[in-house]
């Protein structure tokens, strides 16, 4: 983002002059607007240009360390601790380079005379946009200290419901790869040394054996191939989700599902309550917070439906109708959104539809997991008797036959 010098004419019809930063003039004058101030001349600071010279700091910060330093500030400035000495000593207390060079580089931007939003904005790979904004918010409204402790609540927030997803995630795609390993080698190795006991007899062999011994001639003879395919083809995907156009297709088809589309819509709409829970509630206007919780969800389909609903409002729709158009948002989000439009209470009904829904997600997705791993080990454990009933059922054949 630049820096840019501002002269702009407020409500109450005096001129008033400032420093802004946005990414090019338009948006600068879009963001003045918001505000409630006609712009007159926007033009880039000198300050600005030379705030570039401290852009060696920008490193990027792994969530947990993130969610470490930002409590740590929000203890320190609710303490009346100055924000650039809390930022200080944060950077004192940091294990990690990276974090220490980081917050000493916002630290060294403050005392050159920038805002603390502007110093956060010369790092923007370390500090996320909705990180800047709620600062930039708070600021604004002159309540730092109350909207820190608010920012390092979602930080955690966040932070636990992806920790729980990942937790979910993990111990079914463990328990895959160990089954998918087991059966390969099993294709590869044990059943060829079988069949070829098999072949000295002469006999015809059941059907279910004939399958099982061309499924593992194939791995023999092409599984390097089909790995290879299998990498390619990852890749490929991967690359062509990036095209929002995919990317939507795929979340409209995740979000279509019956019990994992239902743990997706509860995670994205946790994501836009609580993003827009802590920057309302820090003072910022209802399209900024918009477009702040749409850069926190990872669902192209959430995505697009809130880029929708900031359209809307801006038309001068009010939150509820806009988000009401849209059919992706939970029944349950958009009463308490109505109710707090209605009572003047947007934040605390946004907060409490956050939380609810995380509650929600956190039960379903216990319940899901705890079917889920008896489902794959009988799935798995099916597959593993059927190889052995294929090499069992020559034998058993061979034995009623010499019986006989």
């Amino acid at each position: 983002m630049a820096v840019y010098d501002y002269q702009a004419i407020g409500t109450d019809g005096k001129r008033t002059s400032g420093v802004i930063t946005a990414d090019s003039p338009r948006a600068a004058r879009r963001e003045l607007r918001l505000r409630q101030l006609s712009p007159l001349d926007v033009s880039e600071s000198r300050k600005g240009r030379s705030a570039s010279a401290v852009s060696g700091h920008d490193q990027k910060l792994s969530g947990a360390d993130l969610v470490v330093a930002t409590r740590q500030l929000a203890l320190l400035v609710k303490s009346g601790t100055p924000v650039e000495e809390a930022i200080g000593s944060v950077a004192a207390e940091a294990e990690k380079p990276a974090t220490r060079k980081v917050f000493m580089g916002v630290r060294s931007s403050i005392t050159d005379g920038f805002s603390v939003p502007e110093a956060l904005n010369s790092a923007p790979k370390a500090f996320p946009p909705f990180y800047r904004a709620v600062i930039s918010a708070g600021q604004s409204s002159g309540r730092l200290d109350e909207v820190m402790d608010r920012l390092a609540n979602h930080l955690e927030k966040a932070r636990k419901i992806r920790n729980k997803i990942m937790s979910a995630l993990i111990y079914p795609i463990v328990l895959s790869v160990i089954a998918l390993v087991v059966v390969t080698l099993l294709m590869i190795f044990v059943v060829p040394a079988i069949v070829e006991q098999f072949d000295t007899l002469g006999e015809e062999l059941p059907w279910l054996t004939e399958v099982v011994i061309a499924v593992s001639g194939f791995l023999r003879q092409w599984g390097l191939v089909l790995l290879l395919v299998l990498i390619a083809a990852g890749w490929a995907l991967r690359r062509l989700f990036r095209r929002p156009a995919m990317a939507e297709a795929r979340d409209r088809v995740i979000l279509s599902l019956p019990v994992i589309g239902k743990l997706a819509r509860g995670v994205a709409a946790a994501a836009f309550a609580r993003t827009f829970a802590t920057l309302s509630a820090s003072g910022a206007p209802v399209p900024e917070c918009l477009a702040a919780a749409r850069n926190s969800m990872s669902n192209a389909v959430f995505r697009k439906a809130v880029t929708n609903v900031r359209r809307r409002v801006e038309e001068g729709a009010s939150l509820a109708r806009a988000m009401r158009a849209e059919t992706v948002f939970p029944p349950m989000l958009l009463h308490m959104v109505a109710s707090g439009e209605r009572g003047g209470d947007l934040a605390g009904m946004m907060e409490r539809a956050a939380n609810y829904l995380e509650d929600e997600f956190d039960n379903a997705s216990t319940v899901a997991l705890g079917l889920l791993e008896p489902l794959m080990i009988v799935f798995l454990a099916s597959i593993v008797a059927l190889i052995v009933l294929a090499i069992m059922l020559p034998i058993l054949q061979i034995n009623t036959l010499a019986i006989g």
